[in-house]
């Protein structure tokens, strides 16, 4: 009998000893899932910042055809013709009223609190310069055009802006020019879409150093 019990507690210890071990592997394995998941899931947020990183350098860029050092090359060739208003005489209150621009496309100046969205954004319709000069001030550049324009200049242009953020085209009956850029304290006169001007005041412009307001948003704002 002593015999029996002593081989039955052996038993039962040997069943616990397995047991251990079985809860043992289990838990090993299940760690290894959640390290697994926590690994995986910060690859992920890592790529996401990543790409959401390399996206913002792309905003800033603006041309997302051109490399930064061709961009900058662009930048710093002269722009033909170019007015320059001294960006720090500009004021730039905000108003709830229209304002009297001395320029036309406006270049900056007092403005409403809301910014036109300049998202790569291309307006069928007029839009009030008191928005536009907003959005001006976040740096973006504004395209312009009056009826003399013709229409695969429009259409080109178009195609520019809607691949560059923080720029924005709009008709503006009653300008000097047919087609004219606009950036605070910043304008000129091109002669068509493929004017070389056009590409280095893009370049030059886009959040460019004559930002008063650099990287504020251009979404969230007015749709003329």
């Amino acid at each position: 009998m002593s015999f029996d019990r002593r081989t039955r507690m052996e038993q039962m210890r040997g069943a616990d000893r397995a047991r251990d071990r079985r809860n043992r592997v289990v838990a090993i394995g299940l760690s290894a899932v959640v390290v697994a998941g926590l690994l995986g899931f910060g690859s992920y947020v890592l790529l996401e910042r990543s790409e959401a990183g390399e996206q913002n350098g792309k905003s800033q860029a603006q041309d997302t055809g051109r490399s930064e050092q061709e961009r900058k090359k662009l930048a710093a060739e002269p722009i033909a013709d170019e007015k320059t208003w001294d960006a720090k005489t500009l004021t730039r209150d905000h108003v709830t009223t229209d304002v009297t621009y001395p320029m036309r496309p406006p270049v900056g100046g007092n403005h409403a609190p809301a910014w036109l969205n300049c998202d790569g954004v291309v307006y069928e319709k007029t839009v009030p310069d008191v928005n536009a000069v907003h959005a001006l001030e976040h740096g973006a550049v504004w395209v312009t055009y009056d009826g003399k324009a013709s229409g695969a200049d429009v259409d080109a242009l178009a195609s520019r802006v809607r691949s560059t953020p923080y720029s924005l085209m709009s008709p503006y009956e009653g300008q000097p020019g047919a087609i004219m850029l606009s950036a605070w304290g910043k304008q000129v006169t091109v002669d068509g879409a493929d004017d070389p001007r056009v590409a280095r005041f893009f370049a030059k412009y886009v959040q460019g150093a004559q930002t008063p307001e650099p990287g504020a948003p251009c979404t969230g704002g007015v749709d003329g």
